[in-house]
């Protein structure tokens, strides 16, 4: 478990800490309040040792670095990219931070993911926090009251549940941008792990990752994972949409959003680990890890998180949906309110 001392700080007039959940199965996950990151998370693998899975830093000081990767971070407003920044309410015209080439990801330079929200530890197993963002924070207009909790059920699953309220028109899509090695945190590939998603069909994007606006089925594509597939087994392919995100880094429209049958499950060949995803939401981002670069030791424990060392599997609306309308609406009003649930569930094999 990481050292809580190094968690300890005070960033704008607010307290930053880590927090610890732990179920009866001793599955213990760690998270701090500074983007309401999950920093580790413990689960048992086939031999019953409690193995790292997730990736991170051993000190807030290291989530605070310029360019940091998002680790285990509450993405808000918006998960994903918005095409140049720029969408319109109403007719009205609203410009945001620019910090993905030409476009806007994961809310701009400031977005949820390097705000402090106030945090509550409800039990040992739950964790609520809150965070106001103020009206053109970021360029996106409104109050936007935000409430995340963080709950660790006892048959190892970890459920994050969102909620927000809105005073004026807004848009929104909220998700976690935890990176997955179900071999271990610090371990060198993700490419030997299984992956099988309950989608049959994608957005593709242009050269700069934003929907061209089609879905496009999966069969006949390397992007299908309809059935249990190494991720490394197409993912070298000469293909224009594996050029275009460098490997895999798309959307993958869910056949049946679900929290009660898995939308998609991750193994691992080294620790038996299984994980499986469930969500409401009717998209699934699944990132490959191909921007890490292993040129730094600074990880946990003094790990380099190398090329593909980790993926993430981000629930949400589509990318650029404010700019899509045949995607489905990501539009918060004032009187609405905006609840949506994801669970990540562990077991081994």
């Amino acid at each position: 478990m990481p050292d809580s001392a190094a968690f300890k700080a005070t960033i704008a007039g607010k307290q930053v800490g880590l927090f610890v959940l732990k179920n009866k199965n001793n599955v213990t996950a760690a998270i701090t309040n500074y983007g309401g990151r999950l920093v580790s998370l413990l689960v048992p693998d086939n031999k019953g040792k409690l193995t790292d899975v997730i990736l991170g830093y051993d000190s807030l000081k290291s989530y605070q670095k310029p360019r940091e990767p998002y680790f285990g971070a509450i993405i808000g407003r918006y998960g994903n990219r918005i095409a140049k920044g720029k969408f319109s309410i109403d007719g009205k015209a609203y410009q945001l931070d620019i910090n993905d080439g030409v476009n806007t990801l994961h809310g701009g330079f400031k977005g949820f993911y390097a705000q402090v929200f106030d945090a509550k530890q409800l039990s040992t197993n739950e964790l609520e926090l809150t965070y106001v963002s103020k009206d053109g924070e970021g360029g996106y207009p409104g109050n936007l009251s935000v409430k995340v909790h963080y709950i660790l059920t006892d048959d190892n699953a970890l459920k994050i549940t969102y909620e927000a309220t809105t005073d004026k028109p807004t848009v929104l899509n909220l998700t976690n941008h935890a990176y997955f090695n179900l071999n271990g945190a610090g371990s060198k590939t993700i490419t030997d792990n299984q992956l099988q998603i309950n989608a049959d069909r994608f957005t593709p994007v242009d050269n700069t990752l934003i929907p061209t606006g089609k879905l496009q089925p999966v069969k006949g594509t390397p992007f299908d994972f309809t059935a249990f597939k190494t991720i490394g087994t197409d993912i070298g392919q000469t293909d224009d949409q594996l050029k275009n995100g460098k490997g895999y880094d798309h959307n993958f429209v869910l056949n049946k959003p679900s929290l009660t049958a898995a939308v998609a499950t991750v193994k691992s060949p080294v620790t038996g680990i299984v994980m499986d995803v469930y969500t409401d939401e009717p998209g699934l981002q699944f990132y490959s890890g191909n921007f890490l670069t292993g040129d730094k030791h600074d990880g946990k424990h003094g790990a380099a998180y190398g090329y593909r060392s980790a993926l993430c599997l981000e629930t949400q609306h589509f990318p650029d949906a404010p700019n899509q309308p045949s995607f489905a609406s990501t539009l918060l009003k004032p009187g609405q309110i905006y609840k949506t649930t994801t669970i990540y569930k562990f077991s081994a094999k």
